[in-house]
C-alpha cells in the first residue's frame, strides 16, 4: 500500500460541481450530448493560467467490429521549466457534438519517457485508451501507477476549484494526457467531423504553507459472475483471469487473485455483486475529498472511515455511479485520520447492464474481474489526503 504523490490529481475542492446533485438516474453511462464549460472564475492572488490545447485536430472513427463510441488518449507537453501547484483546472471541447466526456491525467517527468514512447509507437495522433492512460508504468490503476487522476469533465461542468492554501505539484518535464470519450451514436457510427480541445490549468507558485496533496488510492476486488440467464466460456472465473492475461499480461492478470488474498479472510473469492476491503491507515494525514472509480458495471461505490465503530463515518458515497461523471467531492470539513484508524471501499456492479450498454452487448457474457478494458472492472476509492507530522 503506498501513497502516490499527485502532480495534478482530480483539481475540484470548492468547485460547483463537488457540491451538484448525485448522478442523473439515466444510468451509469448515460448517453448525453456535449455542451459547453462555464467561464472560468477571476484569478486570485499568485495565480495564472496556462491553456493547453491539443496538437492538431483528430477525427475520431468507430472501433472495428462495429460500435459508436471511441476513447482517445493524446499527450500535451505543458513546457514547464519551474515547479507549479496547480489549484484549478477547465476541460474546454471543441466539437461538443461528439465529446461525451473527458479525463485529464498527469504525468511526472520520470514517467514521460514511457508516454512519449506509447505515442510514437501508435499511428495517428494519440492512442485508444479506456480506464486509464493505457500505459504501462503511467497509469493510474494497479502496479502501472505513474499517473495522476487530474479532472474529469462532463458537460455542464464548470472549472474545478481549489479554496485552500493546497496543490497538486506539477514538476518541470511532466506532462498531460487529455483522455477524450468520442460518442458517434448521434452519426450511426459515422465520423461527424473533427475535434481540436483544450485545457486550462490554473498555476501558483506556492507558499511557504502550501500543502501539497497526495491520492491514495483504496482497492478492492471485482468478482462479478455472470447473470443467472447467462452462459458461455469466460462465465468460469479461471477462464476469465486467463483472458485478462492474455490480452493485458501477468501484472493485470494476477490483479484479481492477488486482492482476494489483501481483502478476503482466507484469501477465498466472494462471488458477488457487493465486494469490499479495509485498509489501515499508514501514516498521520489530512482527508480532503474522494471520488469513486470504476467501469461500466458500476452501480454505487463508498468510502468508510472506523465501519462498525462508535466514530465510524462515511467519508465518499456515490448510490448511483455514472461512468461519464466521476466527480471529486469534497468533504464537508478536512477530516484527520492516522494509523490506528481503517478506510473500507465498498462497490456495487450489476452484469445486467451488459445487456443495455452499446459497448458491451454484443460482447460474449464472461466472470468479470479487476481489468483494463471496457468488458472488465475495478473497485477503486482514489482518496485525496495532505500528510501531516503527527
Amino acid at each position: 500500500m503506498t501513497l502516490v504523490t499527485a502532480f495534478a490529481a482530480v483539481a475540484a475542492c470548492g468547485s460547483d460541481a463537488d457540491n451538484s446533485a448525485a448522478p442523473p438516474a439515466a444510468g451509469p453511462h448515460s448517453m448525453h450530448a456535449g455542451a459547453s464549460s462555464a467561464p472560468p472564475q477571476s484569478l486570485r492572488a499568485g495565480e495564472r493560467f496556462l491553456d493547453l490545447k491539443m496538437a492538431e485536430a483528430y477525427t475520431p472513427t468507430a472501433p472495428e467490429g462495429g460500435g459508436t463510441d471511441e476513447y482517445r488518449c493524446q499527450v500535451i507537453d505543458p513546457g514547464l521549466t519551474k515547479t507549479a501547484f496547480v489549484t484549478g483546472t477547465q476541460f474546454a471541447p471543441e466539437n461538443v457534438a461528439i465529446a461525451h466526456h473527458a479525463i485529464v491525467y498527469a504525468v511526472p517527468p520520470d514517467r514521460a519517457a514511457l508516454v512519449r514512447k506509447q505515442d510514437a509507437m501508435t499511428p495517428g495522433l494519440g492512442w485508444q485508451c479506456f480506464g486509464g492512460t493505457g500505459v504501462p508504468g503511467a497509469d493510474v490503476e494497479g502496479d502501472d501507477q505513474g499517473a495522476t487522476w487530474v479532472d474529469t469533465w462532463a458537460p455542464g461542468a464548470t472549472e474545478t476549484l481549489l479554496d485552500q492554501d493546497i496543490g497538486f505539484k506539477l514538476g518541470p518535464g511532466s506532462l498531460i494526457i487529455l483522455q477524450i470519450h468520442y460518442n458517434l451514436l448521434a452519426t450511426d457510427g459515422k465520423p461527424a467531423g473533427s475535434d481540436r480541445s483544450a485545457v486550462r490549468l490554473r498555476l501558483t507558485d506556492g507558499t511557504p504553507q502550501t500543502r501539497e496533496l497526495e491520492t491514495w488510492s483504496l482497492d478492492a476486488p471485482t468478482d462479478l459472475p455472470c447473470a443467472a440467464d447467462e452462459s458461455g466460456p469466460l462465465c468460469d472465473r479461471a477462464a476469465s483471469i486467463a483472458d485478462v492475461t492474455k490480452r493485458f499480461g501477468p501484472d493485470v492478470g494476477e490483479s484479481a487473485d492477488r486482492q482476494v488474498e489483501e481483502c478476503n479472510p482466507g484469501g477465498v473469492p466472494k462471488p458477488g455483486n457487493i465486494q469490499t476491503c479495509d485498509q489501515k491507515v499508514p501514516a498521520p494525514m489530512t482527508l480532503f475529498a474522494g471520488f469513486g472509480h470504476m467501469h461500466l458495471l458500476g452501480r454505487a461505490i463508498k468510502v468508510e472511515l472506523n465501519p462498525g465503530t462508535p466514530n465510524a463515518k462515511v467519508v465518499l458515497d456515490v448510490p448511483q455511479f455514472d461512468f461519464d461523471n466521476q466527480r471529486l467531492m469534497k468533504l464537508p470539513s478536512p477530516v484527520e485520520i492516522g494509523p490506528g484508524d481503517t478506510l473500507r471501499v465498498t462497490c456495487t456492479h450489476d452484469a445486467r447492464l451488459r445487456r443495455q450498454l452499446p459497448q458491451l452487448k454484443k460482447l460474449p457474457p464472461r466472470y468479470v474481474v479487476w481489468g483494463d478494458g471496457t468488458s472488465d472492472e475495478m473497485c477503486t476509492g482514489i482518496m485525496t489526503v495532505s500528510p501531516r507530522k503527527s
